[in-house]
């Protein structure tokens, strides 16, 4: 049975890590270098990135993309329909007024200045060619960008031959298949409160994503203020702590549960039961539910 190895470093803002049980390194240098060639592709970050030549073209003229940005805007477009407008790519210039670092609550005239910024529905997205029709509009992806890492870098791993392996990109984790002996990962839920695990799932296969309150979220006043803002009015979402999602995907389990946060405790759940995903939610008073088996 070849040894269990892990692989940490650093990409897309926070920690990885690649569980293989696989001999050899190669396919981990492989799955490393597919993390950073999305970040280096795709961040807001980074001048060179696409994601900048977008942005900084904003109000001028279209931008052609390749077939995997395509591919990208196609589905930010298709998650944008299906969750009423709620997952919006366009919503990351309210940065501009939120700082979550500073824990800085800002005007209510600096939310409204930016709203007319925001809307997929204003971008003009005929493929391969996309326009912001407004200067200062901008795109982003780091709405589901670690999760589609995590689905690439797993691909890469199968095509290296691995078939026990987990990718954990600060959190967003994709199951290439069970350990060795057969026996699954046991991955731990973020208590959103507490530290440590609130739950725990087991998984051989797929993926896992969560979203939550207590991610670069802080409390004034009394108030806790989420990182997670509704593109409709600019202000934290509230009524969920958490929300975790199993998909066969970590790109889907992401944005669904990005979008159960930002319906609330009374959609969010029928809303993730209708897809037919299994998931699992803290509510607001630390209550724990869903329709993941978990332990």
């Amino acid at each position: 049975m070849p040894p269990l190895r892990v692989h940490r470093f650093t990409a897309l803002g926070g920690p990885c890590a690649l569980h293989v049980q696989a001999d050899g390194d190669e396919a981990v240098r492989a799955g490393e270098a597919e993390v950073l060639r999305i970040e280096t592709k795709y961040s807001r970050y980074r001048d060179d990135s696409i994601v900048s030549r977008i942005n900084t073209a904003a109000g001028t003229e279209a931008v052609e993309v390749d077939d995997e940005t395509a591919a990208l805007l196609d589905y930010a477009a298709t998650a944008y329909e299906q969750s009423g407008g709620l997952f919006d790519i366009t919503s990351g210039v309210l940065r501009r007024a939120w700082d979550f670092k500073a824990q800085r609550v800002p005007a209510q005239a600096e939310i409204d200045a930016l709203l007319p910024l925001i809307g997929w529905h204003r971008v003009t997205w005929s493929r391969p060619y996309l326009r912001l029709p407004q200067a200062g509009m901008q795109i982003d992806f780091g709405g589901f960008g670690k999760e589609y890492a995590a689905d690439r870098v797993a691909a890469v791993l199968a095509a290296h031959g691995v078939r026990h392996g987990l990718v954990d990109l600060s959190g967003d984790i994709h199951v290439v298949g069970p350990h060795a002996d057969g026996s699954p990962w046991q991955i731990g839920v973020q208590h959103p409160r507490a530290g440590g695990a609130i739950a725990t799932v087991p998984l051989v296969r797929g993926a896992i994503a969560s979203s939550g309150d207590y991610e670069r979220g802080f409390v004034r006043d009394g108030r806790r203020y989420s990182h997670i803002l509704d593109p409709r009015s600019g202000w934290p979402v509230d009524g969920l702590a958490a929300v975790s999602v199993l998909a066969d995907q970590c790109l889907i389990a992401g944005t669904a549960a990005t979008c159960a946060m930002l319906l609330g405790a009374e959609r969010g759940p029928a809303w993730l039961a209708a897809l037919g995903l299994p998931y699992l939610i803290v509510d607001a008073q630390l209550r724990l539910g869903g329709s993941i088996a978990r332990s």
